[in-house]
Protein backbone atom coordinates (compact mmCIF):
# COMPACT_ATOMS: atom_id res chain seq x y z
CA UNK A 1 0.00 0.00 0.00
CA UNK A 2 1.14 3.51 -0.74
CA UNK A 3 2.21 5.15 2.52
CA UNK A 4 2.14 8.92 3.10
CA UNK A 5 5.12 9.91 5.22
CA UNK A 6 5.07 13.69 4.82
CA UNK A 7 2.86 16.43 3.43
CA UNK A 8 2.18 16.17 -0.30
CA UNK A 9 3.60 18.90 -2.51
CA UNK A 10 2.64 19.53 -6.13
CA UNK A 11 6.18 18.94 -7.33
CA UNK A 12 6.30 15.59 -5.52
CA UNK A 13 3.19 14.11 -7.11
CA UNK A 14 3.85 11.08 -9.29
CA UNK A 15 3.01 11.26 -13.00
CA UNK A 16 2.12 7.60 -13.34
CA UNK A 17 -1.70 7.07 -13.28
CA UNK A 18 -1.31 3.84 -11.33
CA UNK A 19 0.69 5.59 -8.64
CA UNK A 20 -1.86 8.39 -8.46
CA UNK A 21 -4.65 5.84 -8.08
CA UNK A 22 -2.77 4.10 -5.27
CA UNK A 23 -2.22 7.45 -3.56
CA UNK A 24 -5.93 8.34 -3.77
CA UNK A 25 -6.95 4.98 -2.34
CA UNK A 26 -4.43 5.32 0.48
CA UNK A 27 -5.71 8.82 1.28
CA UNK A 28 -9.29 7.56 1.30
CA UNK A 29 -8.43 4.68 3.67
CA UNK A 30 -6.52 7.01 5.97
CA UNK A 31 -9.39 9.52 6.00
CA UNK A 32 -11.84 6.77 6.90
CA UNK A 33 -9.59 5.61 9.73
CA UNK A 34 -9.24 9.16 11.04
CA UNK A 35 -12.99 9.70 10.75
CA UNK A 36 -13.71 6.63 12.86
CA UNK A 37 -11.10 7.67 15.43
CA UNK A 38 -12.54 11.19 15.58
CA UNK A 39 -16.07 9.84 15.98
CA UNK A 40 -14.89 7.55 18.77
CA UNK A 41 -13.28 10.45 20.59
CA UNK A 42 -16.44 12.51 20.24
CA UNK A 43 -18.51 9.68 21.66
CA UNK A 44 -16.10 9.31 24.57
CA UNK A 45 -16.12 13.02 25.40
CA UNK A 46 -19.57 14.27 24.40
CA UNK A 47 -21.63 11.13 23.75
CA UNK A 48 -24.08 9.33 25.99
CA UNK A 49 -22.53 7.15 28.64
CA UNK A 50 -25.24 4.51 28.34
CA UNK A 51 -24.40 1.32 26.45
CA UNK A 52 -27.97 0.11 26.31
CA UNK A 53 -29.07 -1.25 22.98
CA UNK A 54 -32.44 0.45 23.36
CA UNK A 55 -30.72 3.84 23.28
CA UNK A 56 -28.68 2.85 20.22
CA UNK A 57 -31.70 1.55 18.35
CA UNK A 58 -33.76 4.66 19.14
CA UNK A 59 -31.00 6.87 17.79
CA UNK A 60 -30.85 4.91 14.55
CA UNK A 61 -34.60 4.53 13.99
CA UNK A 62 -35.00 8.29 14.24
CA UNK A 63 -33.04 8.58 10.97
CA UNK A 64 -35.08 6.05 8.98
CA UNK A 65 -37.66 7.12 6.39
CA UNK A 66 -41.27 5.96 6.12
CA UNK A 67 -40.67 4.05 2.89
CA UNK A 68 -38.14 1.79 4.53
CA UNK A 69 -38.91 -1.51 6.22
CA UNK A 70 -41.39 -0.95 9.06
CA UNK A 71 -42.26 -4.50 10.11
CA UNK A 72 -38.91 -5.19 11.76
CA UNK A 73 -39.33 -6.04 15.41
CA UNK A 74 -36.81 -4.88 17.96
CA UNK A 75 -35.00 -7.53 19.98
CA UNK A 76 -36.15 -8.16 23.52
CA UNK A 77 -34.34 -5.89 25.99
CA UNK A 78 -31.55 -7.44 28.00
CA UNK A 79 -31.02 -6.91 31.71
CA UNK A 80 -29.29 -3.60 31.04
CA UNK A 81 -31.37 -2.63 28.01
CA UNK A 82 -34.66 -1.89 29.75
CA UNK A 83 -36.03 1.55 28.83
CA UNK A 84 -35.73 4.20 31.49
CA UNK A 85 -39.40 5.23 31.30
CA UNK A 86 -42.03 2.63 32.15
CA UNK A 87 -44.99 2.11 29.86
CA UNK A 88 -48.09 4.01 31.01
CA UNK A 89 -50.37 0.95 30.77
CA UNK A 90 -48.61 -0.79 33.64
CA UNK A 91 -49.75 0.07 37.16
CA UNK A 92 -47.31 2.17 39.08
CA UNK A 93 -45.52 0.24 41.76
CA UNK A 94 -46.07 1.56 45.24
CA UNK A 95 -43.12 3.24 46.91
CA UNK A 96 -41.31 1.04 49.42
CA UNK A 97 -41.65 2.95 52.65
CA UNK A 98 -40.91 1.75 56.12
CA UNK A 99 -43.78 3.52 57.87
CA UNK A 100 -45.30 1.14 60.41
CA UNK A 101 -42.85 -1.65 59.53
CA UNK A 102 -39.74 -0.82 61.48
CA UNK A 103 -37.25 -3.69 61.96
CA UNK A 104 -38.27 -6.17 64.64
CA UNK A 105 -34.72 -6.65 65.93
CA UNK A 106 -34.47 -3.08 67.21
CA UNK A 107 -35.14 -2.64 70.93
CA UNK A 108 -38.43 -0.96 71.81
CA UNK A 109 -38.49 1.84 74.37
CA UNK A 110 -42.13 2.26 75.34
CA UNK A 111 -43.60 5.45 76.73
CA UNK A 112 -47.24 5.61 77.82
CA UNK A 113 -49.02 8.95 77.64
CA UNK A 114 -51.89 8.96 80.13
CA UNK A 115 -54.61 11.62 80.05
CA UNK A 116 -54.43 14.42 82.60
CA UNK A 117 -57.57 13.10 84.32
CA UNK A 118 -59.21 9.65 84.32
CA UNK A 119 -62.52 10.78 85.87
CA UNK A 120 -65.68 11.14 83.82
CA UNK A 121 -66.35 14.84 83.16
CA UNK A 122 -70.10 14.23 83.59
CA UNK A 123 -70.53 12.00 86.65
CA UNK A 124 -66.96 12.05 87.96
CA UNK A 125 -66.88 8.26 87.84
CA UNK A 126 -63.68 6.32 87.22
CA UNK A 127 -62.97 5.77 83.49
CA UNK A 128 -61.91 2.31 82.31
CA UNK A 129 -59.57 1.50 79.41
CA UNK A 130 -61.34 0.46 76.20
CA UNK A 131 -58.38 0.45 73.81
CA UNK A 132 -55.24 2.24 72.78
CA UNK A 133 -53.46 3.75 69.79
CA UNK A 134 -49.87 2.66 69.18
CA UNK A 135 -47.41 4.38 66.86
CA UNK A 136 -43.73 3.74 66.28
CA UNK A 137 -41.03 6.14 65.11
CA UNK A 138 -37.33 5.55 64.53
CA UNK A 139 -35.30 7.18 67.30
CA UNK A 140 -31.57 7.61 67.86
CA UNK A 141 -29.36 7.69 70.91
CA UNK A 142 -26.28 9.83 70.12
CA UNK A 143 -22.90 8.18 70.62
CA UNK A 144 -21.89 8.55 74.24
CA UNK A 145 -18.49 7.90 75.73
CA UNK A 146 -18.29 6.12 79.06
CA UNK A 147 -15.59 4.80 81.34
CA UNK A 148 -15.73 1.03 81.72
CA UNK A 149 -14.57 0.44 85.29
CA UNK A 150 -13.66 -3.18 85.95
CA UNK A 151 -13.50 -4.32 89.58
CA UNK A 152 -11.94 -7.70 90.49
CA UNK A 153 -12.49 -8.49 94.15
CA UNK A 154 -9.87 -10.58 95.98
CA UNK A 155 -10.91 -13.33 98.36
CA UNK A 156 -8.77 -15.05 100.97
CA UNK A 157 -9.34 -17.55 103.79
CA UNK A 158 -8.94 -16.21 107.35
CA UNK A 159 -8.04 -19.66 108.70
CA UNK A 160 -5.23 -20.90 106.46
CA UNK A 161 -4.27 -17.67 104.67
CA UNK A 162 -2.69 -19.77 101.97
CA UNK A 163 -4.08 -18.40 98.72
CA UNK A 164 -5.97 -15.52 97.18
CA UNK A 165 -8.86 -16.10 94.77
CA UNK A 166 -9.50 -13.49 92.09
CA UNK A 167 -11.15 -13.49 88.63
CA UNK A 168 -8.88 -13.37 85.62
CA UNK A 169 -8.50 -10.19 83.62
CA UNK A 170 -10.75 -10.10 80.57
CA UNK A 171 -8.81 -10.11 77.28
CA UNK A 172 -8.65 -6.84 75.39
CA UNK A 173 -7.48 -5.82 71.96
CA UNK A 174 -4.80 -3.55 73.40
CA UNK A 175 -3.47 -4.84 76.70
CA UNK A 176 -2.77 -2.16 79.32
CA UNK A 177 -4.22 0.45 76.99
CA UNK A 178 -6.77 3.15 77.65
CA UNK A 179 -9.20 2.02 74.95
CA UNK A 180 -11.65 -0.85 75.12
CA UNK A 181 -12.06 -3.32 72.29
CA UNK A 182 -15.40 -1.73 71.43
CA UNK A 183 -13.85 1.73 71.09
CA UNK A 184 -11.02 0.46 68.84
CA UNK A 185 -13.58 -1.38 66.68
CA UNK A 186 -15.66 1.79 66.46
CA UNK A 187 -12.64 3.79 65.24
CA UNK A 188 -11.75 1.15 62.63
CA UNK A 189 -15.31 0.84 61.30
CA UNK A 190 -15.75 4.63 61.20
CA UNK A 191 -12.61 5.04 59.11
CA UNK A 192 -12.86 2.14 56.65
CA UNK A 193 -16.62 1.52 56.44
CA UNK A 194 -17.99 5.06 56.82
CA UNK A 195 -14.88 6.89 55.47
CA UNK A 196 -14.49 9.14 58.51
CA UNK A 197 -10.85 10.32 58.66
CA UNK A 198 -8.93 10.04 61.89
CA UNK A 199 -8.54 13.80 62.28
CA UNK A 200 -12.33 14.12 62.10
CA UNK A 201 -12.75 11.43 64.73
CA UNK A 202 -10.25 13.28 66.94
CA UNK A 203 -12.41 16.37 66.63
CA UNK A 204 -15.54 14.41 67.55
CA UNK A 205 -13.84 12.99 70.63
CA UNK A 206 -12.60 16.46 71.58
CA UNK A 207 -16.21 17.65 71.50
CA UNK A 208 -16.89 15.26 74.39
CA UNK A 209 -13.86 16.37 76.36
CA UNK A 210 -11.44 13.61 75.29
CA UNK A 211 -8.17 15.03 73.95
CA UNK A 212 -6.34 12.46 71.84
CA UNK A 213 -3.67 12.70 69.18
CA UNK A 214 -4.32 11.34 65.73
CA UNK A 215 -1.24 9.10 66.07
CA UNK A 216 -2.91 7.38 69.01
CA UNK A 217 -5.88 6.38 66.87
CA UNK A 218 -3.52 5.27 64.12
CA UNK A 219 -1.78 3.01 66.64
CA UNK A 220 -5.11 1.47 67.58
CA UNK A 221 -5.85 0.72 63.92
CA UNK A 222 -2.40 -0.82 63.46
CA UNK A 223 -2.97 -3.09 66.42
CA UNK A 224 -6.38 -4.13 65.14
CA UNK A 225 -4.86 -4.91 61.74
CA UNK A 226 -2.30 -7.16 63.45
CA UNK A 227 -5.09 -9.14 65.09
CA UNK A 228 -7.09 -9.37 61.84
CA UNK A 229 -4.14 -10.41 59.67
CA UNK A 230 -4.59 -14.14 60.29
CA UNK A 231 -8.31 -13.92 59.47
CA UNK A 232 -7.50 -12.01 56.27
CA UNK A 233 -4.94 -14.61 55.19
CA UNK A 234 -7.42 -17.41 55.89
CA UNK A 235 -10.09 -15.74 53.77
CA UNK A 236 -7.64 -15.14 50.92
CA UNK A 237 -6.61 -18.80 50.98
CA UNK A 238 -10.25 -19.87 50.97
CA UNK A 239 -10.98 -17.68 47.95
CA UNK A 240 -7.97 -18.92 45.98
CA UNK A 241 -8.89 -22.51 46.77
CA UNK A 242 -12.16 -22.11 44.87
CA UNK A 243 -12.57 -23.32 41.29
CA UNK A 244 -13.76 -19.92 40.03
CA UNK A 245 -12.15 -16.66 41.13
CA UNK A 246 -12.76 -13.10 39.98
CA UNK A 247 -9.75 -10.78 39.86
CA UNK A 248 -9.41 -7.09 39.07
CA UNK A 249 -7.13 -4.20 39.99
CA UNK A 250 -7.73 -0.56 40.76
CA UNK A 251 -5.29 2.35 41.27
CA UNK A 252 -4.53 3.36 44.85
CA UNK A 253 -2.67 6.65 45.49
CA UNK A 254 -0.17 6.28 48.33
CA UNK A 255 1.61 9.10 50.13
CA UNK A 256 5.29 9.37 49.31
CA UNK A 257 6.80 11.81 51.84
CA UNK A 258 10.20 11.94 50.18
CA UNK A 259 8.76 13.13 46.86
CA UNK A 260 6.12 15.39 48.47
CA UNK A 261 3.42 13.80 46.33
CA UNK A 262 1.59 10.52 45.89
CA UNK A 263 2.67 7.49 43.93
CA UNK A 264 0.20 5.20 42.20
CA UNK A 265 0.03 1.69 43.61
CA UNK A 266 -2.61 -0.99 43.09
CA UNK A 267 -5.28 -2.83 45.02
CA UNK A 268 -5.97 -6.27 43.54
CA UNK A 269 -9.39 -7.69 44.37
CA UNK A 270 -9.76 -11.47 44.66
CA UNK A 271 -13.39 -12.51 44.94
CA UNK A 272 -15.82 -15.38 44.50
CA UNK A 273 -19.59 -15.23 44.28
CA UNK A 274 -21.84 -18.03 43.04
CA UNK A 275 -25.11 -16.31 43.97
CA UNK A 276 -26.03 -15.17 40.41
CA UNK A 277 -26.32 -18.78 39.27
CA UNK A 278 -27.20 -20.43 42.57
CA UNK A 279 -23.83 -22.07 43.17
CA UNK A 280 -22.56 -23.45 46.48
CA UNK A 281 -19.75 -20.99 47.26
CA UNK A 282 -20.52 -18.10 49.62
CA UNK A 283 -19.58 -14.58 48.52
CA UNK A 284 -16.20 -13.34 49.69
CA UNK A 285 -13.62 -10.75 48.64
CA UNK A 286 -10.08 -9.96 49.76
CA UNK A 287 -7.86 -7.09 48.63
CA UNK A 288 -4.13 -7.42 48.04
CA UNK A 289 -1.89 -4.35 47.97
CA UNK A 290 0.90 -4.17 45.39
CA UNK A 291 3.29 -1.52 44.12
CA UNK A 292 2.39 -2.16 40.48
CA UNK A 293 0.03 -3.94 38.12
CA UNK A 294 2.49 -6.05 36.15
CA UNK A 295 2.52 -9.78 35.56
CA UNK A 296 4.97 -10.42 38.39
CA UNK A 297 2.60 -8.88 40.96
CA UNK A 298 -0.43 -10.97 40.03
CA UNK A 299 1.72 -14.08 39.54
CA UNK A 300 3.01 -13.78 43.09
CA UNK A 301 -0.53 -13.42 44.44
CA UNK A 302 -1.88 -16.47 42.56
CA UNK A 303 1.11 -18.71 43.18
CA UNK A 304 -0.80 -21.93 43.86
CA UNK A 305 -4.09 -21.18 42.13
CA UNK A 306 -5.52 -23.45 39.46
CA UNK A 307 -8.96 -23.05 37.95
CA UNK A 308 -11.06 -20.47 36.15
CA UNK A 309 -10.01 -16.84 36.55
CA UNK A 310 -12.59 -14.25 35.51
CA UNK A 311 -10.83 -11.09 34.32
CA UNK A 312 -11.01 -8.20 31.91
CA UNK A 313 -8.82 -7.89 28.82
CA UNK A 314 -5.66 -6.76 30.63
CA UNK A 315 -2.54 -8.33 29.07
CA UNK A 316 -1.01 -9.31 32.43
CA UNK A 317 -3.66 -11.98 32.92
CA UNK A 318 -2.94 -13.47 29.50
CA UNK A 319 0.77 -13.67 30.32
CA UNK A 320 -0.11 -15.26 33.66
CA UNK A 321 -2.15 -17.99 31.97
CA UNK A 322 0.64 -18.72 29.49
CA UNK A 323 3.25 -19.12 32.23
CA UNK A 324 1.09 -21.54 34.26
CA UNK A 325 0.93 -24.18 31.55
CA UNK A 326 -2.84 -24.45 31.34
CA UNK A 327 -3.49 -24.59 35.10
CA UNK A 328 -5.30 -21.24 34.87
CA UNK A 329 -8.14 -20.79 32.38
CA UNK A 330 -9.22 -17.24 31.67
CA UNK A 331 -12.89 -16.29 31.47
CA UNK A 332 -13.08 -12.79 30.06
CA UNK A 333 -15.70 -10.29 31.15
CA UNK A 334 -18.66 -10.23 28.77
CA UNK A 335 -19.52 -6.63 29.67
CA UNK A 336 -16.06 -5.44 28.58
CA UNK A 337 -16.35 -7.30 25.27
CA UNK A 338 -19.84 -5.93 24.67
CA UNK A 339 -18.61 -2.40 25.36
CA UNK A 340 -16.17 -2.65 22.43
CA UNK A 341 -18.94 -3.67 20.04
CA UNK A 342 -21.10 -0.82 21.34
CA UNK A 343 -18.30 1.64 20.54
CA UNK A 344 -17.93 0.18 17.05
CA UNK A 345 -21.67 0.34 16.46
CA UNK A 346 -21.87 3.95 17.58
CA UNK A 347 -19.09 5.05 15.25
CA UNK A 348 -19.53 2.83 12.18
CA UNK A 349 -23.15 1.55 12.40
CA UNK A 350 -21.75 -1.90 11.64
CA UNK A 351 -24.48 -4.55 11.11
CA UNK A 352 -22.11 -7.17 12.50
CA UNK A 353 -21.64 -5.20 15.73
CA UNK A 354 -25.41 -4.78 15.97
CA UNK A 355 -25.88 -8.53 15.59
CA UNK A 356 -23.31 -9.27 18.32
CA UNK A 357 -25.07 -6.89 20.72
CA UNK A 358 -28.42 -8.53 19.98
CA UNK A 359 -27.00 -12.01 20.57
CA UNK A 360 -25.52 -10.94 23.88
CA UNK A 361 -29.01 -9.85 24.88
CA UNK A 362 -30.06 -13.49 24.88
CA UNK A 363 -27.23 -14.31 27.27
CA UNK A 364 -28.26 -11.46 29.58
CA UNK A 365 -31.87 -12.68 29.48
CA UNK A 366 -30.74 -16.15 30.58
CA UNK A 367 -28.72 -14.65 33.43
CA UNK A 368 -31.71 -12.58 34.54
CA UNK A 369 -33.91 -15.69 34.54
CA UNK A 370 -31.36 -17.62 36.61
CA UNK A 371 -31.12 -14.78 39.13
CA UNK A 372 -34.91 -14.62 39.34
CA UNK A 373 -35.15 -18.36 40.00
CA UNK A 374 -32.41 -18.19 42.62
CA UNK A 375 -34.11 -15.27 44.38
CA UNK A 376 -37.46 -17.06 44.37
CA UNK A 377 -35.87 -20.22 45.71
CA UNK A 378 -34.12 -18.25 48.45
CA UNK A 379 -37.33 -16.49 49.46
CA UNK A 380 -39.33 -19.73 49.47
CA UNK A 381 -36.76 -21.72 51.50
CA UNK A 382 -38.04 -20.58 54.95
CA UNK A 383 -41.63 -21.25 53.87
CA UNK A 384 -40.75 -24.74 52.66
CA UNK A 385 -38.87 -25.45 55.90
CA UNK A 386 -41.86 -24.33 57.98
CA UNK A 387 -44.22 -26.42 55.86
CA UNK A 388 -41.99 -29.47 56.20
CA UNK A 389 -41.77 -29.02 59.96
CA UNK A 390 -45.56 -28.73 60.22
CA UNK A 391 -46.11 -31.86 58.10
CA UNK A 392 -43.60 -33.90 60.08
CA UNK A 393 -45.04 -32.70 63.38
CA UNK A 394 -41.82 -31.13 64.68
CA UNK A 395 -43.59 -27.86 65.57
Amino acid sequence: MYRLIMAIRPDALPTDPASLTEMVLALDAENEKLRVAMQTLREMIFGKRSERLAVLVDEQLALELDDLQTDATRPAPANDDAPAAKSPDRPRRRARRNIGALPKHLPRCEQVLEPEATACPCCQGQLHKIGEDVSEVLDVIPAMLQVLRTVRPKYACRSCTDGVVQAKVLPRLIESGMASTALVSHVVVSKFAWYLPLYRQVQILAGQGIQLDRATLAGWIKRAAWWLKSLYELQLRMIQAAQRVFCDETPMPVLDPGRHRTRICQFWAHAMDDRPWGGPSPPAVAYVFANGRGTEEIAGQLMGFSGILQVDGYAAYKALARHHGGAIQLAFCLAHARRKFVEVYKTTQSPFAREVIERLQAVYAIEAEIRGRTARRTRSAPLMAALKARLTGTV
